[in-house]
């Protein structure tokens, strides 16, 4: 509600940044120490325990600046957090909460100190229960990362917050704004929806944030607003029956024969365990008698000699022989024509030939 206190305001100008959040001090807080001690423990898993281990004095030294304590037990695996006489910033111990979720969600320590600052806030989104399907979950869990997790990067970029995709959950830290953004890209991946869509959407709100000419104006026109495709369709038969050629009867169909009724046809029914076990125990043996003939003939079938010509054929052909051989004798017998020298003269019907 606006101040209906009309008076002039001397400080308040234009360059004051009405939204910036001043550091708490000390002095701020006039009470003095808190009379209750307040504490937050979180476990963490077996593999995280050398990390703890090596990065526990870095988490000790930035929660000594906020003047908290903080304990490490691995033989329970958990870790402790809890206010002291000199915490003077109630907030305090609420982010040293978030930075143990955060180590116990596999976030490196230099990162997840970063939400002891001002302005930094973090964001589990748990994931798991969104899919039911195993193999659903995995393949839409890794469209958050895309390939060469370039996705998760061009999430980062766009929503300025550090995203961790760690088992089950999605580890987010960074600006309230940010990680309002973040966690709808997640939910709506685990909904089939592809981060892409966002992506572009993100990209496009980035733009005209900067415009200064479009800043109190709707943004609607400008957003893709994408469509849900249906792939659920019914398939169609591939053998369409046509039913106007079937006569209508107001019977139903007889009911298929179920496999007791079939065995009480064959009478195998009434048979005992060993009449029926020696039963199949023929028909198995018969089946596998028939598979060794087939085979049987396959393999005697490289050893068939090629059919012969017939008689008629081989009779003619031997025919045919004789004769060419009895017109080879009769010309070898004929005598053979000398030739003629150039000096000798033959006449021959009056006629001179040198």
């Amino acid at each position: 509600m606006p101040s209906t206190h009309k008076k002039d305001k001397p400080w308040d100008t234009e360059d004051i940044d009405k939204w910036k959040i001043e550091p708490f001090n000390p002095s701020d807080n006039p009470s003095g120490t808190f009379t209750e001690e307040s504490s937050f423990a979180t476990l963490f898993p077996k593999y995280r325990e050398t990390y703890l281990k090596t990065a526990w004095p870095l988490i000790t030294r930035s929660l000594g600046a906020q003047h908290i304590a903080c304990t490490l037990d691995l033989i329970e695996g958990s870790m402790t957090v809890r206010t002291t006489r000199k915490t003077f910033d109630p907030a305090a111990i609420l982010k040293a909460r978030d930075l143990i979720k955060l180590l116990a969600r596999s976030v490196p320590a230099p990162q997840a100190v970063k939400i002891l600052d001002d302005g930094v806030a973090a964001d589990i989104i748990k994931i798991r229960t969104l899919v039911r399907n195993k193999d659903r979950f995995v393949k839409r869990r890794q469209r958050i990362l895309g390939p060469g997790a370039t996705t998760l990067k061009a999430l980062e970029l766009l929503t300025g917050t550090y995203i961790l995709v760690q088992g089950n959950t999605v580890a987010a830290m960074g600006p309230y704004r940010g990680l309002k953004e973040v966690r709808r890209v997640v939910t709506d991946c685990m909904a089939n929806i592809h981060p892409i869509y966002h992506i572009k959407e993100l990209m496009i709100k980035r733009e005209l944030r900067a415009d200064p000419a479009l800043a109190n104006e709707n943004w609607d026109r400008f957003l893709p607003h994408f469509k849900k495709r249906s792939l659920s369709k019914r398939k169609k038969p591939l053998k369409v029956t046509d039913k106007s050629k079937k006569t209508y009867t107001p019977f139903p169909p007889a009911r298929e024969k179920s496999k007791v009724d079939l065995q009480i046809e064959s009478g195998e029914y009434f048979l005992g365990k060993q009449a029926r076990e020696r039963r199949e125990r023929e028909a198995r043996e018969e089946r596998q008698r028939e598979k060794a003939e087939e085979k049987r003939r396959d393999r005697q079938e490289a050893y068939v000699p090629p059919k012969e010509a017939d008689a008629v054929s081989r009779g003619q052909k031997k025919g045919k022989r004789k004769r060419e051989k009895g017109v080879e004798e009769e010309e070898g017998e004929r005598p053979e024509k000398k030739p003629l020298l150039v000096s000798e003269k033959v006449e021959s019907g009056g006629v001179q030939v040198s």
